[in-house]
């Protein structure tokens, strides 16, 4: 059935529905399946995208016509299509009045992912007008946060250098506590993996008091605070108010040293918001496991790494992971820089849409992923800054003179940088930054071909 009459109107300007500030807009990479039209199958898209279906139903009534999603633009040769959505549409709390992401999800990649005529359809950018933008959450804690606790400037407080244990399973709990007293005694930051919680073989509240013992002894013994990000997602609300407590009370005077890891695409919107809304003073850490499965480029369904890092900062995260750039071994490029200046401007374009943020919070690029000295140099390049958290695994604890040396290499590579220095020669004088050569030679074969001769380093 075309029902592009009444889910299409192609004369719509975008400046016009950006002024009016009634509709959330979205950007979709879209494909029709052969023998459908391009219109027709958007405007069957939008309808079953809000309210309507492949048939014509007699509850339909004048009003419920004017909350109608529209397609308002199409660009057939290059597979794209953008649709208004009236906010009218999206559900509120009845706690609150509040904005929920669950129904911006539901809507806008719902049904519409599987219909028949559709042979892929991706959202790659999405506008939130002001009336709409207010009733999100945001963040309520920030970068500066960490900043102040590790003594920092809260303006421009620089590269905190991170890492996380490895392996990622498999490490009892002292274990575990001694991988992060050792990094600690060179770094700033350890995050839980994604898996890391409850196993049997190291039982959380266990893991959580060696850990807690851990870093009080590395603060003694180095004079510097340190910050631990620890994984309470769950299932269950209840589970992460269990963990988020228990962390507290046991880490006590050094509560604020923690940020709360929550697996947001797994565990989803409402994990995230049970985490900003019942510890709204700790450092909210989205991580993204899992979000491959539809935001990598291979896939054409569900929405990009960028369309999940904007829906992160709305809902309220401190950080959420980014990727490396294509710096690092995760899927990537170099173009995803607009992700970090998306999260963490106030005023912001994306790949289709101008946002402003109108002073909501911003969320800190976390850089995971393959990251070692030899590779920073020129990511920060690519960024331009280096006011983030960076969490090299491999980096640190792959580096040939253990995890506290590999936190320097990563401290030093950000002062190559800075200065921009040659590595070769600012590795002559900083003896961690030149061992991370030795410690990753296939990078540095790559990146610094020859490089052996400069540090006399035999072949």
């Amino acid at each position: 059935m075309d029902q592009s009459n009444r889910y299409a109107d192609l004369s719509l300007t975008e400046e016009m529905l950006i002024a009016g500030g009634k509709h959330v807009l979205c950007a979709y990479i879209m494909k029709p399946k052969a023998g459908h039209g391009y219109v027709e199958t958007a405007a069957h898209f939008a309808a079953e995208s809000s309210t309507g279906t492949n048939v014509e139903v007699s509850t339909t009534d004048n009003f419920t016509r004017g909350v109608d999603a529209l397609v308002y633009e199409v660009d057939e040769k290059n597979e794209l299509m953008k649709i208004a959505y009236p906010i009218e549409l999206f559900d509120r709390n009845i706690i609150d009045g509040r904005a929920m992401l669950a129904s911006f999800l539901t809507l806008t990649i719902g049904n519409n992912q599987g219909m028949g005529d559709v042979e892929y359809a991706k959202m790659h950018d999405f506008y939130v007008p002001p009336a709409y933008l207010k009733l999100f959450d945001g963040p309520a804690t920030t970068i500066k946060d960490l900043w102040r606790v590790l003594g920092r400037p809260v303006v421009d407080g620089g590269f905190i250098v991170g890492t996380i244990v490895k392996p990622k399973l498999g490490l009892r709990p002292e274990p575990f506590a001694r991988a992060c007293y050792d990094f600690w005694l060179g770094g700033d930051f350890i995050k839980n993996d994604e898996p890391q919680g409850n196993q049997l073989f190291s039982p959380f509240k266990e893991t959580i008091r060696a850990v807690a013992d851990a870093m009080r002894r590395a603060q003694d013994k180095t004079g510097e605070a340190k910050l631990f990000s620890a994984n309470i997602t769950a299932d269950d609300h209840y589970e992460m108010l269990a963990r988020g407590e228990f962390i507290l009370e046991t880490f006590a005077e050094n509560a604020d040293h923690v940020a709360f890891l929550v697996d947001g695409y797994v565990a989803g919107p409402a994990a995230i918001t049970t985490a900003r809304r019942n510890f709204p003073r700790q450092y909210l850490h989205y991580h993204r496991a899992g979000h491959g499965a539809v935001t990598s480029p291979q896939s054409k369904r569900g929405y990009t790494a960028f369309v999940l890092s904007k829906m992160a900062r709305l809902q309220g995260a401190s950080g959420i992971h980014t990727g490396t750039m294509g710096f690092g071994k995760m899927e990537g490029e170099a173009a995803d820089r607009i992700m970090a200046f998306m999260i963490t401007d106030d005023s912001a374009d994306g790949p289709y849409f101008h946002q402003e943020w109108l002073g909501m919070n911003p969320t800190t690029p976390i850089i995971s992923g393959g990251m070692n000295a030899l590779r920073m140099p020129g990511f920060f390049a690519n960024l331009g800054h280096s006011n983030l958290i960076m969490t090299a695994g491999g980096g640190s604890y792959g580096h040939i003179d253990g995890p506290a040396a590999g936190a320097k290499s990563l401290r030093q590579a950000e002062q190559c940088w800075k200065e921009t220095a040659d590595p070769l020669e600012f590795a002559k004088d900083h003896h961690e930054f030149a061992r991370a050569f030795e410690s990753f030679p296939h990078d540095a074969d790559a990146l610094f071909p020859g490089w052996r001769g400069p540090l006399g380093i035999a072949a």
